[in-house]
């Protein structure tokens, strides 16, 4: 079994690698093959086979369900049920929507998605979970960022079975339809009274998260005090909490069995335990709307807890395997999120690094001991998947683990019991566990300061990632064992990038997809320099946090030399804050200074530095005269022989100014567009004496601009460019030497099955 399902799992992540879902008829065929290998000597590759089987079967409805790309951009009539809490801000309701009929404008019946997610932008009315609804709505394909160390969310998506995503235009109540019996609707319920019952205040979202699984209302600062201490899985729950709620009632009916008379002569007490331990986890997740990553704790909790109830003197190795198969089987695709690894990996860890420990020692010893065990165990899959290193992740678990998942989560479920029968004692005990955040946050707050909390680290790379876990598994070994040193040998690969380090006079510009906005890092041997932020999407998210931060940690930089704002509109300066407050950036420039909300310098033209070999120049704009997009600075790097142009938003008045005063410095093999490839800018003056070879359009995927336009499109390729957009290619990586230039798109390099295909 414990081989069987590690196979299992490797047929999975196989097909997980594949850009293109295997045929249908390859399915067919291989499903003969897994019977046969299962009855020979080559049984290991039948469990392969048959993961890979499983996944490409469960996969395949998936995909068949998404919205077709001719239907994008229509309005179409959409009948169904609101399936999911609804996140609400000021300006815009978000939810999922299982959809009954999609019909056109002539009412015929369309085929298309069973579920989709929706925004209802601008006064949105009260959305309840279950309640029936006829929107008008206007859909387009699952599309996401697509940049090296992001969130990709077309995968999260995929797993949620999210065939179309859109916004509404207009709806309205159906009352011929019932209303669907939702848990939901008690999960909103408990929602609104414990933010009702804390107006205003931010840690009564922590409360929310806790009690019904929805952190929507978590704010981006609170957020980023559980990223950095690495205590943020306290919010999910997952296989921690579940756990804690199953342990609780199974030792409460396996001391009351007891005493219910005869009932320990038809049934002992340890499996009447087990039996109460799966009710009252299956309870807990279902309060906390069964989510998929619920899902899988909860099956976790449930193959364990069966199989070390019923079954008798069961090594725990073969119970996670139980419970890894059970998972798979379930939902193959949770090997496409990082808690799958790091629920399983964490169980692995403490089995394998506190197995044959001499001595039991005192209960805080052992406590430190097993975080100290987790933290390194997993140290190389946090590297590998989210590029940074945690520095104070075991002082912050020591205390935040006990202190959530031993008062403030029995506290907060408490108050949850007692609401419907008992309001006021309810309140008590709600305010007890408001209480215990507040008394546990400033220790938080202290730990999370990003000058000590976390360092970036590169990514590492397949192998790197792979001798690191070599490395902390001899770590952990059993005291005792002679030369565990050795394990940090092995983990110095994950502190190496797996790019190659650029040399004098090589520059890398990276311009990431952050949707209609712009952002673009250049990066030489030993500096960094950060060109525009990206927009902002919302109170709580923007393009610094959500795209330019991971990315930064992915490439190992851990500082900006110089970060630059073209012009203070939102979609090139929205991510500033977030920026500023991410990373440490020695000085800030900007073609508007006195509209930047920090401290900046002005960009001005004929300000000129060199940094290892590479020339920086600033062409526009001048001292006075220009506002507005035409006020956007314009900055040439160069090494002698190939040069690059970014020109944020100029327009053709800009554009005249610097072909009349530096027309001699304008050629640049590179150009990112400007104003994204709007009919107001890229004169032909300007084309001739750029002369790119390579022309960047920085757009969102079917904005609502029409950006970029096709007549500037084909002016360019008049001129013999080769035309490149992040909506088709996701992040744009550029590297000039003065050898040449080459060019690797993100979405095409990084594609799997689950993207769509632009």
């Amino acid at each position: 079994m414990r081989t069987g399902s590690v196979l299992f799992l490797l047929g999975v992540v196989l097909l997980c690698r594949f850009e293109e879902l295997p045929p249908a008829w390859s399915g067919i065929a291989l499903l003969p093959a897994v019977v046969l290998l299962a009855v020979s000597p080559a049984r290991p590759l039948a469990w392969v086979a048959a993961g890979f089987l499983w996944a490409m079967l469960r996969a395949a409805p998936v995909l068949d369900a998404r919205l077709d790309p001719e239907l994008e951009g229509a309005v179409f009539t959409a009948t169904g049920w609101i399936r999911s809490l609804p996140a609400v801000n000021e300006d815009r309701a978000r939810f999922d929507f299982d959809i009954r009929s999609l019909e056109d404008g002539r009412g015929h019946l369309l085929p298309g998605p069973r579920r989709v997610r929706l925004a209802w932008y601008r006064n949105a009315p009260p959305l309840v979970p279950g309640q029936a609804w006829r929107f008008a709505v206007r859909l387009k394909r699952p599309v996401g960022f697509s940049n090296p160390g992001g969130f990709d969310y077309e995968s999260w998506l995929f797993q949620q079975g999210i065939g179309a995503t859109g916004y509404v235009v207009s709806g309205t109540r159906v009352s011929g339809i019932p209303a669907r019996f939702d848990i939901d609707r008690l999960r909103l319920s408990l929602r609104d009274w414990i933010l009702d019952r804390f107006p205003g205040q931010r840690r009564a979202a922590l409360l929310v998260a806790l009690a019904v699984g929805d952190s929507t209302d978590v704010s981006a600062a609170d957020w980023r005090i559980l990223t950095r201490t690495g205590t943020s899985h306290l919010l999910a729950i997952s296989g921690l909490h579940i756990a804690l709620v199953a342990a609780i009632g199974f030792a409460l009916a396996r001391r009351a069995w007891p005493l219910l008379g005869p009932a320990p002569l038809w049934l002992p007490a340890p499996q009447a335990g087990a039996i109460a331990a799966v009710i009252v986890a299956a309870l807990y997740a279902f309060l906390a709307g069964l989510g998929v990553p619920t899902q899988r704790a909860l099956i976790m909790v449930l193959a364990w807890t069966v199989v070390s109830g019923f079954c008798r003197q069961t090594a725990p190795s073969f119970v996670l395997a139980v419970a890894l198969l059970a998972v798979l089987l379930f939902d193959p695709f949770a090997v496409l999120a990082p808690g799958f690894w790091l629920s399983f990996g964490a169980v692995a860890v403490i089995g394998f690094g506190m197995g044959g420990r001499p001595g039991p020692g005192d209960w805080w010893r052992r406590w430190g001991r097993v975080h100290v065990v987790i933290a390194v165990g997993l140290l190389p899959v946090l590297i590998g998947w989210f590029h940074q290193l945690p520095v104070l992740t075991v002082p912050a678990n020591l205390v935040a683990v006990p202190w959530i998942s031993l008062l403030t989560v029995p506290l907060v479920l408490l108050a949850c019991l007692l609401q419907p029968i008992w309001s006021s004692a309810a309140i008590f005990f709600l305010d007890l566990a408001r209480g215990s955040i507040d008394l546990l946050w400033p220790f938080l707050r202290i730990l999370s300061d990003p000058r000590f909390s976390t360092l970036p680290s590169p990514d590492p790379g397949l192998c790197g990632l792979a001798l690191g876990l070599i490395g902390a598994a001899i770590l952990i070994l059993p005291r005792g064992i002679p030369g565990r040193w050795l394990g940090l040998m092995w983990m110095l690969p994950l502190l190496v990038p797996s790019a190659p380090r650029l040399q004098d006079g090589e520059f890398r510009l990276t311009v990431l997809d952050v949707g209609q906005g712009l952002a673009a890092v250049v990066r030489t041997r030993d500096h960094v320099l950060l060109y525009d932020t990206g927009p902002r999407f919302g109170p709580e998210f923007s393009a610094g946090s959500a795209v330019i931060l991971p990315y930064l940690r992915y490439a190992g930089s851990a500082r900006l030399d110089l970060l630059m704002v073209s012009h203070g509109d939102s979609d090139h300066a929205g991510g500033l804050p977030e920026i500023l407050d991410g990373i440490e950036t020695a000085r800030v420039v900007a073609g508007m200074p006195e509209e930047t909300p920090v401290a900046a310098g002005p960009c001005l033209a004929g300000q000129r530095w060199r940094w290892d070999g590479v020339d920086f120049e600033i062409l526009h704009p001048g001292p006075a005269g220009a506002r507005g997009n035409n006020r956007s600075c314009v900055l040439r790097v160069g090494n002698g022989t190939r040069a690059a142009l970014l020109t944020g938003d100029i327009e053709f008045a800009a554009e005249a100014q610097l072909v009349a005063a530096a027309a001699d410095r304008l050629h640049a093999q590179v150009l990112v567009a400007p104003h994204h490839g709007s009919r107001t800018s890229s004169s032909l003056p300007f084309i001739a004496a750029v002369r790119p070879d390579v022309v960047v359009f920085s757009a969102g995927y079917r904005n609502r601009f029409g950006f970029p336009k096709q007549d500037i499109i084909a002016r360019y390729q008049r001129h013999g460019a080769r035309i490149l957009d992040t909506a088709r290619s996701g992040a744009i990586d550029i590297h000039l030497d003065r050898a040449g230039i080459s060019i690797h798109g993100h979405r095409q390099q990084q594609r799997r099955f689950w993207h769509s295909r632009i």
